[in-house]
């Protein structure tokens, strides 16, 4: 009976993380863990979660949700011919890396420290959605030679860290590197796979048997997270499209980057506050 009154919480909180992530995401044109993490978060801190673990058992489970909706997103784009497997070979390799190197380090630090790492991404993040900067680039193409591992290896690095998929870093990444935007939002949906299953690996691994994860946990990854998240997010993000084909694509950049500003200085405000 102890053990229901456990889950139960957990469950409601989950559900409610789920259907405010996946109204966002529905609304906002972005899913995974740029809106999973921060909801997350919240959720677990009202449930009760050990701060040192929290934003751990936040991004691990973000990761988790990641491999199920990115499987689903990749063969979607596959389809349409939208992926890049050149480039996919090419950054393949290097995106496993980074994402397993980033979860080994984020499994050994404070969660204020991943908070700050998400607070400080979503902040570079945030003032590109909301500056008029859609055309701007950086490079004529890929880069190659000594240079070219930087790219992959840091979003796979980062995004581990965060709990994010392939969208949030990848598809800013490539256009600034001048890829076509379909091209670029594509192969961003397979990254998101090499990034979450050696991501969410390193946190299984490393969070195994910490006394302080929340119930039903598998390292650092809730398993009844993983269960409620991803279908409710799924179920609800048709809400949230129908308000947002009634704004225009600027009016969406605004409030992405609106929502993700609020998200930053949160996370950054918790990271000095405490």
């Amino acid at each position: 009976m102890e053990l229901v009154n456990d889950l139960l919480p957990l469950a409601a909180m989950m559900l409610v993380t789920g259907a405010v992530a996946g109204i966002l995401a529905g609304l906002l044109g972005v899913g995974g863990g740029i809106v999973i993490v921060p909801v997350l978060d919240v959720a677990l801190s009202i449930y009760g979660v050990d701060p040192e673990i929290r934003m751990h058992v936040a991004v691990a489970t973000s990761l988790t949700c990641i491999i199920f909706t990115s499987i689903s997103s990749a063969r979607a784009h596959h389809k349409k011919g939208s992926v890049d497997l050149r480039l996919a070979k090419a950054w393949g390799g290097w995106i496993l890396a980074g994402s397993l190197a980033g979860a080994v380090v984020a499994s050994s630090v404070n969660s204020l420290v991943l908070s700050a790492i998400f607070g400080c991404v979503a902040l570079i993040v945030a003032l590109k959605m909301l500056l008029p900067a859609d055309n701007m680039t950086v490079a004529e193409d890929i880069p190659e030679g000594l240079i070219a591992p930087a790219p992959p290896l840091i979003i796979g690095g980062l995004s581990s860290m965060m709990g994010i998929g392939g969208g949030t870093l990848s598809v800013p990444v490539l256009t600034l590197l001048n890829q076509p935007i379909h091209r670029a939002v594509g192969t961003a949906a397979l990254f998101g796979l090499l990034i979450s299953l050696p991501g969410a690996a390193g946190f299984i691994v490393s969070g195994f048997g910490d006394s302080r994860l929340p119930p039903a946990s598998l390292g650092f990854v809730n398993l009844i997270g993983v269960a409620l998240i991803a279908p409710v997010t799924v179920m609800m993000a048709p809400f949230g499209a129908r308000i947002a084909h009634r704004l225009s694509k600027r009016h969406l950049s605004m409030l992405f980057g609106s929502f993700l500003l609020i998200v930053a200085l949160r996370m950054i405000y918790q990271t000095l506050t405490a």
